[in-house]
């Protein structure tokens, strides 16, 4: 039997120290305008941090995303009772971990009664190089949500717990909530057919929750690295609809369905 090395390396070790601590509650930066929408995404965990509901956006065809049926935050090992007690009142079916196997051993997830827990990891093949940014962010990493091995499946298994969850909400997670839970948000508002001014606002709407700003690549986000994955997608699938098709291998009635349970 093989057993593989459990040392984290250290820009990561030192990413995870500020990752794993408690949340003192949620101090929010300046305001960031999302289109279309007047909904009050928080989730208003005190233990977990960036934690929102993903839906409630205008599509371009003018339907809306129905709210109440996915959620994203940051890790779930520091929720509180009453954290766990909110997302069961949520009705949480599946929490879908995007996590690699340090940071799930580092920090195991505390699950709400009535869901069950979901791996889903995105870069545990990737080259060492883009583990070191798991943390901290940045263009290779958001490219490797594309070319890395395992990383469109782990993306597929959470939209297919969307479109499979008949009863109750999916929730999905990193460590953060902030990169590949980001990216998951973008693909889910793209198919769903949200504008992509729109979906670079919410996903910019970490730096609001972390208290954060683009030059914190820790604890924020950048436009840029959010540009480097779509543009990753068109360079190896030659366009994010065929992204979705032949990387994520969702089909014409995958989507369908997809667009029929989140759409109102």
């Amino acid at each position: 039997m093989v057993h593989r090395s459990m040392r984290v390396p250290v820009a990561l070790a030192a990413g995870l120290t500020v990752a794993f601590a408690p949340v003192a509650g949620v101090a929010l930066a300046d305001p960031v305008s999302v289109a279309d929408t007047t909904v009050d995404r928080s989730l208003n965990l005190q233990g977990v941090q960036n934690g929102r509901d993903a839906g409630g956006y205008r599509t371009t065809d003018g339907r809306w995303i129905r709210t109440g049926l996915v959620y994203r935050t940051g890790q779930l090992n520091n929720a509180t009772l009453a954290d766990l007690a909110e997302l069961s009142r949520r009705d949480i079916r599946f929490v879908d971990d995007l996590r690699t196997v340090y940071e799930r051993t580092l920090g195991p997830d505390r699950i709400p009664p009535g869901a069950t827990a979901q791996v889903d990891d995105v870069i545990g093949q990737a080259p060492p190089q883009t583990l070191i940014t798991t943390l901290t962010g940045g263009n290779d990493l958001y490219r490797a949500f594309i070319t890395a091995p395992g990383a469109n499946e782990a993306f597929t298994s959470v939209l297919r717990d969307i479109i499979d969850t008949k009863d109750g909400a999916v929730l999905y997670h990193c460590t953060a909530g902030k990169d590949r839970t980001g990216w998951t948000s973008a693909v889910l508002l793209t198919i769903l057919g949200v504008d992509r001014d729109t979906v670079t606002q919410d996903y910019l709407l970490s730096n609001q929750y972390r208290n954060a700003n683009p030059n914190d690549p820790l604890n924020g986000v950048s436009t840029a690295w959010l540009d480097a994955a779509f543009d990753q997608a068109n360079q190896t699938y030659g366009s994010f609809d065929n992204y979705v098709r032949d990387g994520l291998q969702l089909s014409a009635d995958d989507v369908a369905a997809l667009k029929a349970k989140m759409l109102a």
